[in-house]
């Protein structure tokens, strides 16, 4: 199976703070990886590599490669924010636009120069259908983004990123501001994606990396100790730093 998005050798500076070190991944198609480990040990720089938001950080300097399809992002002639159109991202806290529902999702085709209303409303309905949104919205299009409760909000956001058709998109955290019964329906909804996309989210729940990832990465002081599947990372991890923390001796 050809990895999607593969870092070789990737390493990255905030200024003087050296945040990620020799990271070597490959994300698999149509696949959920998790990337699991403390506070502050790289998981959520690593991800925004991927679709180069590191790039808007004063100071940040990047060496390595980030290959998407084979290719380098940080290459020469790569435009950014092509790779954005295709690696879309749903950050911790939902973040709608202040516009009525339908214009969050309408508005990223809007700004591709899409104008007609037919096509407009299919992306809309396509998109919140696929965030398992649309029976709960369908009624009220045009009421307030900011009405919606925390979950709703999060699936908008995640119908949102899927509106103008990306291949990858990236979760960082995305449900460490909901309840557990809006946070087992984005569960549920990830693993829905995969049949169409692929995902990489960003956890500090292992339980939720148990049971939403096919592979999981374990990451420590920025470097990458351990990748492996799922199953295998958390019943017998080969290194001692995994087993540590996933059995909560630290972290």
């Amino acid at each position: 199976m050809k990895e999607v998005i593969k870092t070789v050798d990737l390493n990255l500076w905030y200024g003087e703070k050296h945040a990620l070190t020799d990271v070597n991944l490959c994300i698999s198609p149509n696949k959920v990886t998790a990337l699991i480990g403390p506070s502050g040990c790289g998981k959520s720089t690593l991800i925004r590599c991927f679709n180069r938001m590191n790039d808007v950080i004063p100071g940040c300097k990047i060496n390595g490669k980030v290959l998407f399809h084979d290719k380098n992002i940080y290459g020469s002639n790569i435009d950014a924010a092509e790779i954005r159109k295709k690696i879309g991202m749903v950050f911790q806290k939902p973040n709608p636009f202040p516009k009525s529902i339908y214009e969050n999702i309408a508005y990223g085709s809007r700004v591709a120069g899409v104008n007609s209303k037919d096509k407009l409303e299919e992306v809309v309905e396509r998109s919140l259908k696929k965030a398992a949104l649309w029976d709960e919205v369908n009624d009220r299009l045009h009421e307030s983004a900011m009405s919606l409760s925390g979950g709703q909000q999060q699936r908008l956001c995640i119908a949102r990123a899927l509106s103008i058709e990306p291949e990858v998109i990236l979760m960082d955290e995305p449900c460490s501001a909901l309840d557990p019964i809006a946070t087992a329906k984005i569960e549920d909804l990830i693993r829905g994606l995969i049949k169409s996309y692929t995902v990489v989210i960003v956890t500090h729940n292992m339980q939720q990396a148990a049971r939403v990832s096919d592979y999981t990465a374990y990451m420590y002081l920025g470097k990458m100790i351990e990748f492996g599947p799922t199953k295998q990372i958390f019943e017998n991890p080969k290194e001692e730093l995994t087993e540590n923390y996933i059995t909560g001796r630290f972290g």
